[in-house]
């Protein structure tokens, strides 16, 4: 009987493992040359998926529209609310009444991802939260995102929420494309408050080859998602991967796909617009709490960690960063013009709360 309850376990540790195996496989990607708008290779680029906070794109995007379009400029403020101070981490724990500049707000965006930040760009830019993310629902929808909805600027679960593959290599590829001049934001390698230096969650930045940007996405339901861009001789590629287990696992898994769409020829690849759904694809998205934020998950992801808990890369293509990172000062204040988007009562819809995870979690943002 003993040796029977020793089997169960065994066997149950191994259904687990091959449950976790098998969901790595089926994360979704996309590689799109940006020059041409070519695809080199997807998985399942049509599945449903939460974006966690590549959301935290769409929200760059539209603020980027709302400059293009005179209602602010870069050096507008951003002020935090009391709701946006209430958001979960990952956020930069400023107090009510902060002021920053959409500049300062954007970077913190790109490099920290934090969500007190991307709700008080909503407000800020728009007026209300509910009015900023009808923008970026009518964005999205202007783009031919048909698979994305958006309910919240920041990218903290929801179950309304969804994406794909396909929808963030479209978002991505219009940021890269319509705003050139903004390209900057995506390769910052850290920012320095004066009190504290904050390293970009995008893990190719400095490891990879030619790396430039853009944008990593992080909760339990969703997985660790990343839009990675990198820039060799003067063609650029783009791997949107979502749904990874690990930190460790999409890095390697997009620049083994940038890697590989390099030496890839662009003749024959499809281009992102004759891309079809196969209709196959499932209704709803996978959750992937269950596999991903577990004691015994994060206890396995930190017995495979180096030192001081640092993360362990397998990809041949990533290599351990030279030096120390090159930093960019930001700092609070803003000269500006305000928007003059109509200020309504905002009235708080409750915010979706992580549930408790070991102090090794990653906070959910990045």
């Amino acid at each position: 009987m003993g040796k029977w309850h020793i089997s169960r376990r065994l066997l149950a540790g191994l259904l687990a493992t091959v449950a976790a195996t098998a969901a790595a496989k089926a994360g979704p990607s996309i590689v799109v040359d940006l020059n041409t708008g070519r695809v080199l290779e997807q998985e399942d680029a049509f599945r449903p998926w939460y974006p966690a906070s590549l959301t935290k794109l769409m929200t760059t995007y539209v603020t980027f529209r709302a400059i293009k379009a005179g209602e602010i400029t870069l050096e507008s403020p951003v002020r935090i609310s009391e709701r946006a101070s209430k958001e979960p981490p990952s956020k930069m724990g400023y107090k009510p009444g902060t002021v920053l500049s959409v500049d300062n707000a954007i970077k913190i965006l790109m490099v920290k991802s934090a969500n007190d930040v991307a709700t008080s760009v909503a407000e800020s830019v728009a007026g209300t939260r509910q009015a900023f993310v009808a923008r970026m629902n009518g964005e999205a929808l202007r783009l031919g995102m048909s698979g994305t909805r958006f309910v919240n600027p920041h990218g903290l679960h929801a179950e309304e929420q969804h994406s794909n593959a396909h929808d963030l290599a479209i978002l991505a590829m219009a940021l890269r494309n319509e705003f050139p001049e903004y390209s900057k934001y995506y390769s910052i390698e850290a920012l320095d408050t004066g009190k504290t230096v904050m390293e970009n969650t995008n893990d190719l930045i400095r490891r990879f080859n030619g790396a430039d940007g853009m944008k990593t996405g992080y909760t339990c339901p969703s997985g660790f998602n990343l839009v990675a861009t990198a820039t060799r001789n003067g063609r650029t590629l783009m791997a949107v991967v979502i749904g990874e287990l690990t930190i460790e696992t999409r890095a390697d898994k997009a620049a083994d796909l940038l890697e590989r769409g390099f030496s890839q020829p662009l003749d024959s690849a499809p281009f992102i617009g004759q891309l079809r759904p196969t209709g196959a694809e499932p209704s709803a998205p996978v959750n992937l709490r269950s596999v991903i934020c577990t004691e015994e998950a994060w206890k396995t992801v930190a017995e495979s960690r180096g030192p001081e808990g640092k993360p362990v890369f397998h990809s041949p293509h990533i290599k351990a960063p030279a030096g120390e990172p090159v930093t960019m000062a930001i700092s609070l204040g803003a000269t500006g013009p305000e928007s003059t988007a109509p200020r309504y009562a905002d009235v708080p819809i409750p915010t979706p709360r992580p549930d408790n995870a070991p102090e090794s979690a990653v906070a959910e943002g990045g």
